[in-house]
C-alpha cells in the first residue's frame, strides 16, 4: 500500500495494474478532446487526478496543463467528483 497527499487529502490505495492506468488517463485525453462530445475539462481533471493517484506521471503532467485553463471552483469540482469516484468503486 501506498500513502500520498493530494490537494491536502491524504489518500491510501494499492499500485493498480498498468492497464487500468491507461483506461483512466485515456478517459481523460477522451474529456479533455471532447470525443464524446463537448471538451470537458472537469471530468478530464478527474480522471487523471484518479490515474495520477495510482502513479501515472503523464496524467500529473496533463492534469497540470489543463488546471491552468481552470477554475479554482472547477478544480474543486474535479476533486470532489475523484473522491465520489474512489468511494463507489
Amino acid at each position: 500500500m501506498t500513502v500520498l497527499q493530494f490537494d491536502g487529502v491524504i489518500h491510501r490505495h494499492v499500485k493498480q495494474n498498468a492497464c487500468e492506468v491507461k483506461s483512466l488517463v485515456q478517459r481523460g485525453l477522451d474529456a479533455a478532446s471532447g470525443k464524446s462530445g463537448a471538451c470537458d475539462l472537469i471530468e478530464a481533471h478527474k480522471w487523471f487526478n484518479l490515474a495520477a493517484m495510482r502513479g501515472s506521471t503523464q496524467a500529473v503532467r496533463y492534469r497540470r496543463e489543463i488546471s491552468q485553463e481552470m477554475s479554482h471552483m472547477e478544480i474543486a469540482e474535479a476533486q470532489r467528483a475523484a473522491r465520489d469516484w474512489l468511494s463507489v468503486h
